[in-house]
C-alpha cells in the first residue's frame, strides 16, 4: 500500500500551493473589497482566472478529453488545497459547484449540439450555470418526489414548477439551467423524471428571489435562488439523454460532486487547524497561553486525529471511484458524505471558540467556513438519508445469507 503521491499529482500540487501563496491568499481581502453586494463575482475572480490558465491550473476536476485528464485520486490533494480558501480557489481554477457536476453532466450525457453551445463556453470559464432539481413543495432529499412537469407538446417540451435553494442561479454570468422535473408521473419510480436544459431568458422563467445561507447571501459562490417555472417552452432537443433518464443521471452527478465536497472540506478543517494553533500560540488568558491549556491541546490532537481518518476515507473512495467506478464506490461515497461535513464543522468550531468573539466577525473566515460546512450536511443529501441507505446496504449483506 502506497500513500506517496504520483509525480504528475505532486507537481501539479508543488504549482498548486504556489499559486495559493501568491495569489489566493492575498485577494481574499480585495475580494471582500471588491464584492459589490449584487451576486456579481468580484473582478479578482477573472484576474486570477487569467493566472490560473497561465498556470495550467484550469479544469482540474474533469477527467478525460475535455478536462486536465487527471483521475479522482490525483485530484483529491489539490480539490483539498482548494478548500482552503473555497470563496475564491475553486472559482478561480474553474473548479467550483455547481458547475463542475452540470460539466460532468453535458461531458457524459449531453449530445453533440448541447455540448458546442453549453459545455464549451463552461469549460472555457465564459458563462456559469446551475443545477435545478430541490423544490419548496416536496422532501426533496427523495428524488422521485420532484413535482415539476416536463411535457411534451409537438417539437417542444413545457416546463411547469417551482425550484428553491438553488446554487449559483443569481449569479448574473449563470446563463444555463440544468432542470430536473418529472416527464412521465405514471412510470416506475425510478423512471418518471428527466433532466433538460433552460436557458436563462426562456420567457416564463423568473428567478424571484436570492435567499440566504445562514443569514450570508452566499454572493461569492453566485448566491441561490427560488424559481418559478411557468409554461416555459424549449426546444426538445434541450431535453439530455432519453425521457426517464433523469434520476440516474442526477445519481451519476451526485457521486462526483459529493466527493468533490469533501476533498474541499478536508482543506476547509486544515485551514481551520492552523488558525486554531496560531491563535494558541499567539493568545495568553490567565498567566499562560492558551496553547498549554489543556482542552485547547484536545481540541487541537483531536482536530489532527479526525483530519487524517477523513482524508483516508475520501482518498479510498477516490481510488474505487477510479477502478471500480462510481457504483462501486457507493457505499465509501455515502461514508464520506457523512463524516466529512460533521468532522470539518467540529474542527472549524473548536477554531472559532479558541478565537473568541473574533472567530464569528469578519475578520478570519473562520464564520463562512462554517456556515459553509454546516450546509453540505444538507446539500447533496442529508446525513440521516446517507445513514439510513448506507445501514440498509450493510443489514442487506445478511439477509442474503
Amino acid at each position: 500500500m502506497d500513500f506517496a503521491f504520483d509525480a504528475r499529482t505532486e507537481d501539479y500540487r508543488k504549482r498548486l500551493l504556489a499559486f495559493l501563496d501568491e495569489y489566493v491568499y492575498p485577494a481574499e481581502v480585495t475580494f471582500d473589497e471588491e464584492y459589490a453586494g449584487d451576486w456579481s463575482p468580484p473582478p479578482v475572480i477573472a484576474r486570477l482566472q487569467a493566472k490560473a490558465r497561465e498556470a495550467g491550473l484550469w479544469n482540474l476536476f474533469l477527467p478525460g478529453e475535455h478536462g486536465a485528464g487527471l483521475t479522482n485520486l490525483q485530484y483529491a490533494p489539490l480539490a483539498e488545497l482548494t478548500g482552503r480558501s473555497p470563496a475564491i480557489a475553486p472559482p478561480a481554477l474553474n473548479c467550483a459547484a455547481p458547475d463542475t457536476g452540470n460539466m460532468e453532466v453535458l461531458a457524459q450525457f449531453g449530445s453533440p449540439a448541447q455540448r458546442e453551445q453549453w459545455l464549451r463556453p463552461l469549460l472555457n470559464g465564459e458563462i456559469r450555470s446551475a443545477f435545478a432539481m430541490t423544490e419548496p413543495q416536496v422532501a426533496s432529499s427523495d428524488a422521485t418526489n420532484i413535482g415539476t412537469r416536463i411535457t411534451r407538446d409537438g417539437d417542444e417540451y413545457v416546463i411547469n414548477g417551482r425550484k428553491f435553494y438553488i446554487s449559483g442561479a443569481m449569479n448574473p454570468n449563470c446563463r444555463i439551467f440544468i432542470v430536473m422535473g418529472k416527464t412521465d408521473p405514471g412510470a416506475a419510480r425510478h423512471v418518471q423524471q428527466s433532466m433538460i436544459l433552460v436557458p436563462r431568458d426562456t420567457p416564463g422563467l423568473t428567478v424571484q428571489r436570492g435567499m440566504t445561507v445562514f443569514g450570508y447571501d452566499d454572493g461569492d459562490h453566485g448566491g441561490h435562488a427560488e424559481m418559478l417555472f411557468d409554461d416555459v417552452r424549449v426546444p426538445a432537443a434541450n431535453l439530455i439523454g432519453e425521457e426517464g433518464s433523469g434520476f440516474a443521471i442526477s445519481q451519476a452527478r451526485l457521486g462526483p460532486g459529493r466527493i468533490h465536497h469533501c476533498m474541499r472540506l478536508i482543506g476547509m478543517a486544515e485551514r481551520a487547524l492552523e488558525l486554531m494553533c496560531r491563535r494558541a500560540l499567539t493568545r495568553t488568558p490567565f498567566g499562560k497561553p492558551l496553547a498549554e491549556q489543556g482542552v485547547v491541546q484536545e481540541w487541537i490532537a483531536e482536530s489532527r486525529v479526525r483530519i487524517e481518518q477523513a482524508r483516508l476515507l475520501v482518498l479510498k473512495a477516490a481510488w474505487l471511484m477510479d477502478t471500480v467506478g462510481n457504483k462501486g464506490a457507493h457505499t465509501e461515497i455515502q461514508a464520506i458524505k457523512i463524516i466529512v461535513p460533521g468532522t470539518a464543522e467540529w474542527i472549524i468550531d473548536k477554531a472559532i471558540q479558541a478565537h473568541g468573539a473574533a472567530g464569528v466577525g469578519q475578520d478570519t473566515p473562520l464564520a463562512r467556513l462554517w456556515a459553509q460546512s454546516r450546509t453540505l450536511r444538507l446539500a447533496d443529501g442529508p446525513d440521516e438519508v446517507h445513514k439510513r441507505s448506507l445501514a440498509r446496504r450493510e443489514l442487506n449483506r445478511y439477509r442474503s445469507a
